[in-house]
């Protein structure tokens, strides 16, 4: 862990070709590498959720990643070439006939630290009936950190992020594709997240439009407060900011809200 464990981060509040794997993957590899020339460099990489193949879900089998071997390639070799740690957004991969929704992360030696996939699917746009959902918990350790991962839709969901802060995570990672019009529950819910269980949220949304739908962007690193640190806009744009884990501890330790649980009763 950095000094203070001081995390220098960068999210990469991206466009996404719907269908377009080979476009999207020179895409984020010029985006990889703007935010690691730019100033402070880097700890760690966050990007959206459906990067490779946004959500072309009628042709995912032909489009996803088959066990997610190009993503690996791509994104192993960048993090030990350039020692940054990537959360690498989630892909479409491809598990035998089974696609999921899927984040791999990976330390700045290019070791592989995290995979999960997906654990509530959004039936609003048919993902139920294209993909797999995921059946294990997004938790692992970033540089002797816990910290969690969950995607998109997860956020609903208050009694998994919640799970996640029991077992100790101290900042929790989403990447997403969320639309208009909802933007105001983007951020609600996000703050509430980072509030209620008194860590950091990294979220990175894309931003464009995919037929009819209009993804706002709106990327924002939240500290243990629910205040914002930073928040991108509706345009593409590389996002940083520097957190300093050790704020988990302090805010923690002035309300003790997770000694003052009473779980026998709820």
């Amino acid at each position: 862990m950095p000094e203070n464990q001081l995390l220098h981060l960068a999210l990469l509040q991206m466009n996404i070709a719907i269908g377009e794997p080979d476009a999207n993957f020179a895409h984020l590899e010029k985006l990889l590498n703007d935010a690691v020339a730019g100033s402070p460099k880097p700890d760690v990489i966050i990007f959206p959720e459906m990067w490779n193949t946004g959500y072309a879900l009628d042709r995912i089998q032909e489009l996803s990643d088959p066990d997610g071997e190009r993503t690996k390639a791509l994104l192993s070799g960048f993090a030990r070439t350039h020692g940054v740690n990537i959360i690498g957004g989630s892909i479409a991969a491809k598990r035998g006939d089974r696609v999921l929704n899927t984040i791999f992360a990976w330390d700045r030696e290019g070791n592989e630290i995290a995979e999960y996939s997906k654990i509530h699917l959004f039936r609003l746009m048919d993902e139920e009936k294209f993909l797999h959902s995921g059946d294990q918990l997004g938790r692992f350790e970033l540089e002797g950190v816990p910290a969690g991962a969950m995607i998109c839709y997860d956020i609903r969901f208050p009694e998994l992020s919640r799970k996640l802060a029991l077992d100790g995570a101290r900042i929790l990672f989403v990447p997403a594709e969320w639309p208009h019009p909802r933007l105001h529950h983007w951020r609600t819910l996000l703050m509430a997240r980072a509030i209620e269980n008194q860590m950091y949220v990294v979220s990175c949304n894309r931003v464009g439009t995919s037929g009819t739908t209009n993804f706002f962007g709106h990327s924002m690193v939240i500290d243990p407060w629910g205040e914002i640190v930073v928040e991108g806009d509706e345009s593409e744009a590389i996002l940083r900011a520097t957190i300093d884990l050790e704020e988990v501890v302090r805010v923690r330790g002035k309300i003790p809200v997770f000694e003052d649980r009473r779980p026998h009763l709820y």
